[in-house]
């Protein structure tokens, strides 16, 4: 379980290229997976929760707020050709041998050159792929085919329960916090049509106290939400503009 303790980090760190496998992120229960898919030399990271963790994600398998036992953000190659990409997530977990229930992202970024940032025991994940990107609010119906997954995916953790509500309130920080690091960044955008949010809390227990009710970005949770989101995201934004 993630301690209350963790010693506070406000800095991003940089990703960078990693051939080997099972390398461990910084603060994270995570790791830097490599693999080679039709001819293309992939990453994906993991984070192997186990058991006692809830999440509530944009997941393109596993979406929704429910138990989690791991997630997982996968490279893909740009153009990509499949039209099942929830069954090719979970290909990829199995080969990773994740087990039971989990959440799955995909992108076209490099995944090797994740930034992450902490704040009082949040950690986020950012994995940014800005080559297709606009605002929102657009005039028309869009093109009505699967947008490129270029993607700016975003995985938290946190060291403390939320409730339903708070897990919602969550991914809504975090999206606001992505956007203003962004315009930070200098870039004219909110995002890219495929941008993705997971957040990951321990369920309430005994052992891990009541679950938070708040996690908007005045709360106090939900500021160091935002705090790490926007590090992490204005340093992997920065780096492509």
């Amino acid at each position: 379980m993630i301690s209350g303790s963790t010693p506070t980090s406000r800095r991003a760190t940089r990703g960078c290229s990693i051939r080997s496998v099972r390398i461990r992120l910084p603060g994270q229960r995570g790791e830097l997976l490599a693999r080679h898919e039709d001819g293309v030399d992939l990453h994906h990271l993991v984070w192997r929760l186990g058991p006692g963790w809830r999440v509530c994600s944009s997941a393109v398998l596993g979406g929704g707020i429910g138990p989690r036992d791991w997630l997982l953000n996968a490279q893909v190659p740009g153009g990509y050709p499949r039209m099942d990409p929830d069954r090719h997530l979970a290909e990829i977990a199995a080969a990773a041998h994740l087990t039971g229930p989990g959440a799955g992202l995909m992108t076209a970024a490099d995944v090797s050159a994740y930034t992450t940032a902490a704040d009082e025991g949040v950690h986020a994940t950012a994995t940014c792929g800005l080559g297709v990107r606009g605002w929102a609010a657009v005039p028309g119906e869009g093109t009505g085919g699967p947008p490129p997954p270029g993607t700016v995916n975003i995985v938290v953790t946190f060291p403390v329960p939320l409730s339903d509500a708070a897990l919602v309130n969550a991914v809504a920080t975090a999206t606001e916090a992505k956007v203003q690091a962004l315009l930070d960044a200098g870039l004219d955008c909110s995002g890219t049509p495929t941008d993705a949010v997971c957040v990951a809390a321990p369920a309430a227990s005994p052992d891990t106290g009541a679950a938070e009710p708040f996690a908007g970005p005045r709360s106090r949770w939900g500021a160091r939400l935002a705090r790490a989101v926007h590090a992490a995201v204005l340093e992997g934004a920065l780096r492509q503009s």
